[in-house]
C-alpha cells in the first residue's frame, strides 16, 4: 500500500511539472527550447526515458547558454530533468537537479513563489518514493503554506498540494490526518470542477482507500461505486481508470468475504487492463495475484496454481 501511495504521488507531480515548465519556458526562450521541450515531454509520455534525459540535458544547456546558470528556464529545465531520472528510480542523480533548481527559484523569485512549491513538491516527492517521509513531510507542509498564502485555500492548486500532503500521512498511518485532508480535497474539486470530474472520482478513491485500510468498509463501498460511476461517464466502459474502480471493489469485497461479488470485478479489470496496457503489464499480474487468493479461498486450487503461474511469469520478465 506504502509503495502504491508514493507511486501516485509522483506520477501526479511528474505531469503538473512537463506540462507548466514547458509553458512558461517556451513563452521566454523561442523555438529550440519549445522544440526540445516538446520533445521531452512526448518520450516521457511514450516511456522512453533514456532518450528523454538526452533531449533534456540538450534543453538545459539551451537554457544555460540562453540566460545564465540561475535563471528561472534553468530551474525548469534541472526539475524536468530530475523528473526523467526519478522515473527510472536513479534518486541519486535527481536529488541534486532538484536541490540546484530549488535553489535557483529561491534566489531568483523569491522564498514564496509558487515555482518554488513546485520544486518543493518535487523534492518531497523524490524523498517520498525512497519512504524517507522525516524528509517528505515537512518540506510538502511549506509547499503547502506558500499555495495558500499565495493562491488562498480553496484554490485547485491547493487542492494537489494537500492531496500529496495527505497520501504522506497515510502512507505514515496518520489517518485521522489524512482523512481530514482527504474530505478537504473533495470539497475543493467538487466546488471547483463539479461533482462528476475525474479529479473527484481521484478524491473518492483516496477516501475509499482511507477507510478500506480503517476497516469501514460501509463508508468505503459507496465511494468506489461514485468513483466508477465518474470514471465510466468519462472515459468509457474500457478505460484503466474504470479498471482501477473495479479492482478497488473487488478488493473491498474480498476483504468482507464476499468472494461472488468480488471475482467478476476482479476479471473484469483484469480484461481492461489486458487490452488497454497489454498482456505483461503490472497490473495485469497484481490481479492475476488477487484473482489466485479468491480462487484458494474458494477451494479452487488448480485455478489458483494457474493464475499464480500466469503471474510469475508477467513478473520474470525485464
Amino acid at each position: 500500500m506504502i509503495k502504491l501511495l508514493m507511486r501516485r504521488l509522483v506520477s501526479v507531480l511528474l505531469l503538473v511539472l512537463l506540462g507548466v515548465g514547458v509553458g512558461e519556458v517556451v513563452y521566454a526562450q523561442g523555438l529550440e527550447w519549445e522544440k526540445l521541450n516538446a520533445e521531452v515531454v512526448m518520450l516521457y509520455q511514450q516511456g522512453n526515458y533514456e532518450r528523454a534525459i538526452e533531449v533534456a540535458k540538450q534543453a538545459l544547456q539551451v537554457a544555460e547558454e540562453a540566460t545564465g546558470a540561475e535563471s528561472p528556464f534553468v530551474g525548469a529545465s534541472l526539475n524536468n530533468l530530475a523528473m526523467l531520472h526519478q522515473a527510472q528510480g536513479q534518486f541519486a542523480e535527481a536529488e541534486p537537479l532538484y536541490q540546484r533548481a530549488l535553489a535557483i527559484n529561491e534566489k531568483v523569485l523569491g522564498p514564496n513563489h509558487p515555482d518554488v512549491a513546485t520544486s518543493l513538491h518535487n523534492l518531497a516527492a523524490l524523498y517520498a518514493a525512497q519512504e524517507d517521509f522525516e524528509k517528505a513531510a515537512p518540506i510538502s507542509r511549506r509547499a503547502l503554506k506558500i499555495d495558500e498564502a499565495v493562491l488562498g485555500p480553496d484554490h485547485p492548486r491547493v487542492a494537489t498540494s494537500l492531496h500529496n500532503l495527505a497520501r504522506l500521512y497515510h502512507a505514515q498511518d496518520e489517518l485521522d490526518q489524512a482523512e481530514s485532508l482527504y474530505k478537504r480535497i473533495l470539497r475543493i474539486r467538487e466546488q471547483a470542477f463539479g461533482i462528476a470530474h475525474p479529479s473527484v472520482a481521484e478524491s473518492l478513491d483516496d477516501l475509499g482507500l482511507l477507510h478500506h485500510a480503517q476497516r469501514r468498509y460501509a463508508e468505503a463501498e459507496p465511494l468506489f461505486k461514485r468513483a466508477l460511476t465518474i470514471r465510466e461517464q468519462a472515459f468509457g466502459q474500457a478505460s484503466p481508470a474504470v479498471g482501477t474502480s473495479l479492482n478497488n471493489l473487488g478488493l473491498l469485497y474480498y476483504a468482507q468475504g464476499q468472494y461472488k461479488e468480488a471475482e467478476p470485478l476482479y476479471n473484469k479489470a483484469l480484461e481492461i487492463w489486458r487490452l488497454s496496457m497489454g498482456p505483461d503489464h503490472p497490473h495485469v499480474a497484481t490481479t492475476l495475484e488477487s484473482l489466485a487468493r479468491l480462487y484458494r479461498k474458494t477451494d479452487r486450487e488448480k485455478e489458483a496454481e494457474v493464475s499464480e503461474q500466469q503471474a510469475a511469469a508477467i513478473r520474470a520478465k525485464p
